[in-house]
């Protein structure tokens, strides 16, 4: 087997449970992180949908529906999402509830057990998967 460039070495004394583990909390992370890119993107949508309210409304002034814009801009415009909340306080919640905490332990974790290696499993499952020698296969 191929030597592994030295960050990509198991830190002395890290067994593979131990590896396999923090790549599962990575995995987790990542998906936290995707979940949070969703949640912005639900933020940025329901922006969307309440400028293209907004727009509407003068359409319909604009067209002589007057009563019907009324009712549009007062029951749809500006609305809240839940109970009080409009989107972007949604996303700070979960950053500062949820997403901050999770990226803190999982560096904790990450720091304490593979003296911080970021993607040690992915790395060793690199160095098992590549051919030696061929194009696009080396480190």
């Amino acid at each position: 087997m191929t030597e592994l460039p030295e960050r990509f070495e198991r830190p002395e004394g890290v067994d593979a449970q131990t590896v396999e583990a923090v790549g599962a909390l990575t995995l987790a992370m990542e998906t936290v992180i995707r979940a949070r890119g969703a949640l912005y993107e639900f933020h940025q949508l329901t922006g969307k949908a309440d400028n293209e309210v907004i727009r509407a409304v003068g359409m319909l002034r604009s067209a002589g529906h007057d009563d019907v814009a009324d009712e549009v801009e007062r029951e749809i415009k500006g609305r809240n999402v839940n109970d009080r909340r409009w989107t972007f306080q949604i996303v700070e919640d979960y950053e500062r509830t949820y997403y901050e905490p999770f990226v803190e332990r999982h560096r904790q974790v990450r720091d304490h057990l593979v003296d911080g290696r970021p993607h040690q499993r992915e790395a060793e499952m690199k160095e098992r998967r590549t051919t030696p020698g061929e194009p696009g296969h080396g480190f």
